[in-house]
């Protein structure tokens, strides 16, 4: 199993236990908005808002929040003053693990307080810009289900677009392509009549740390109070989890 695999797993975990219907339409409408944002509103051709339009409707997400989030992204809807903006912030978790953490929200001192206690409260820290950032790099990532898709067909189609890896699980086929490679990975795809179910840009260590099981844990649990913050969308470390350490969380 793959690094990036051991996420995945993690997010089905939390999802399928994850009562919080109300958040989970919270973070779906604002991936919309900031899809719409950056590429208008037509999901068509607009890959990353079709993307995120399909996970919203997935989890039965109403389809007048969806139209709404999308006439928010490109500006057809004003709600008051409110200005929805991204924001990276950086720093450490328990054991010095480094960590990203990705947010969309209309309240940067909100956000930030609530970063720092979630993180000191499990031992961490929360960072200056720059002082984690520099063990991670952004890249391409493409995931879709290896049941419902042909692992060499997708490697062919993976290679024809500049990826850099492709790799499959009991799960997922997961292509990995430069941030350049974006778009044409995109088209590469649609026009294979594949659509991911995800496809963005995120980030991955440069190198990962290994703990012991118990430390590892810790970790994980702390990535998880960070998770459940209302304005993260994505988090990301530069943590390796073992098949053990991953054993052991999907029974706690």
């Amino acid at each position: 199993m793959s690094g990036h695999s051991h996420w995945a797993t993690i997010k089905r975990k939390k999802g399928a236990s994850d009562a919080k219907r109300g958040q989970a339409y919270t973070r779906l409408a604002r991936e919309i908005v900031m899809a719409a944002r950056e590429g208008g509103g037509d999901p068509e051709s607009n890959f990353q808002l079709r993307i995120a339009v399909d996970k919203a409707r997935s989890q039965n997400m109403p389809k007048d929040s969806i139209e709404r989030a999308i006439k928010r992204g490109t500006g057809e809807l004003k709600e008051g003053n409110t200005v929805i903006e991204e924001i990276t912030y950086e720093g450490y978790g328990p054991h010095g693990v480094a960590i990203m953490i990705e947010c969309v929200t209309e309240n940067r001192n909100r956000t930030v307080a609530e970063l720092r206690h979630a993180l000191s409260r499990s031992g961490g820290t929360l960072g200056e810009l720059g002082s984690v950032g520099w063990q991670f790099k952004r890249i391409s990532y493409f995931s879709m289900p290896s049941a419902k898709h042909n692992f060499d067909k997708v490697f062919e189609l993976a290679l024809e677009g500049g990826a850099d890896d492709v790799t499959q699980d009991e799960d997922s086929i997961e292509i990995i392509a430069p941030v350049e490679a974006f778009k044409t990975m995109t088209s590469a795809l649609r026009g294979a009549g594949i659509t991911p179910e995800e496809a963005n840009l995120r980030m991955i260590p440069n190198t990962e740390i290994e703990l012991n099981v118990d430390p590892t844990l810790q970790v994980l649990r702390a990535i998880e109070g960070i998770e459940d913050l209302d304005d993260v969308q994505n988090v990301y470390s530069n943590l390796h989890i073992s098949q053990e350490a991953m054993a052991a969380f999907e029974e706690a």
